[in-house]
C-alpha cells in the first residue's frame, strides 16, 4: 500500500516570522473585503433609488455580474503584472460590486436568518479553514475533484433554472455546502504552502500573493454563505 504523502516543513526563524505576517494579511485582508461587501449590500438595500437602477433593468444588473467576472479573472491571472495598490484596489472594487448584486437577499430573507446564517458560516468556515491549516496529508491532489465538482454544480444549477426541480434544488444546495466546505479546507491548506515554499519575506510580491489568497478565501466564504442561506431561509426557487 502506498504511503500516504505528508507535509513537513522546517523553516528559521525569519521565515515563521514572514510566514506569520503574510497569513495574518490573508485573514485580515479577506476580512476586510467581507466587510466591505456586508456594508455596501445593506446600504443598497435601504436605498430604493439604487435598487431600482440594479435589479429593474437587466443592462445593469447583468453588466455588474460581467465586471465583477472580469475582475477575479484579472486577479486571479494577473495580479503579479501589476502593482500591488491597483491589485488592492481591484479587489475593493469587486467586493463592493459583489455588495450591490447581494443586496437582494436582504428583500429574500429576513435580518435574522441573514444573521443567523453568517454566524453559521462564520463558525464552519473558521472551522474548515483551522483544518486545512493543521491537516498534514498534502490535499492537492483533491484538486482536480473539487474542481470537476464545481463544473458540475454549475451545470446542475443552470439546468434547474429550466426544469424548477425542487429535488434538484435541495440537492445542489446540500452539495454546495460540501464543497465550499471541503474548498475551504483545500484553499488553505494550499495558501499555506505557497507561503511556506515562497513566504521567505514580506515583500511586494508576496503580499500580492496574499491577496489572492484572501479573494479565495473571500469566494469560498461568500459561496458557502449564500448555500446556508437557502437552507435557514426556507425554499426560495
Amino acid at each position: 500500500m502506498e504511503q500516504e504523502k505528508t507535509i513537513n516543513v522546517y523553516g528559521n526563524a525569519e521565515r515563521a516570522t514572514a510566514f506569520s505576517a503574510l497569513m495574518r494579511k490573508v485573514y485580515i485582508w479577506m476580512t476586510m473585503g467581507l466587510a466591505m461587501t456586508g456594508l455596501t449590500a445593506a446600504y443598497v438595500a435601504t436605498n430604493q433609488r439604487l435598487m431600482e437602477t440594479i435589479f429593474s433593468n437587466r443592462l445593469t444588473f447583468f453588466g455588474l455580474i460581467i465586471a465583477e467576472l472580469a475582475l477575479v479573472f484579472i486577479l486571479s491571472s494577473r495580479i503579479m503584472r501589476m502593482s500591488f495598490p491597483t491589485a488592492g484596489l481591484m479587489f475593493a472594487a469587486y467586493s463592493i460590486l459583489n455588495g450591490a448584486t447581494l443586496s437582494v437577499i436582504f428583500l429574500a430573507y429576513s435580518t435574522d436568518v441573514i444573521a443567523t446564517t453568517f454566524l453559521v458560516t462564520a463558525g464552519t468556515f473558521g472551522a474548515m479553514s483551522l483544518a486545512g491549516f493543521i491537516i498534514k496529508r498534502d490535499l492537492s491532489a483533491m484538486g482536480r475533484f473539487f474542481f470537476m465538482a464545481l463544473i458540475g454544480l454549475i451545470i446542475a444549477s443552470i439546468v434547474n433554472i429550466f426544469v424548477a426541480s425542487s429535488a434538484l434544488y435541495w440537492g445542489i444546495t446540500y452539495l454546495g455546502v460540501l464543497l465550499f466546505a471541503g474548498l475551504t479546507v483545500y484553499d488553505t491548506q494550499k495558501i499555506k504552502m505557497m507561503f511556506l515554499e515562497h513566504g521567505n519575506e514580506v515583500n511586494n510580491n508576496t503580499m500580492k500573493l496574499a491577496l489572492l489568497g484572501s479573494l479565495t478565501l473571500y469566494l469560498d466564504f461568500v459561496n458557502l454563505f449564500l448555500y446556508l442561506l437557502r437552507i435557514f431561509g426556507g425554499n426560495r426557487n
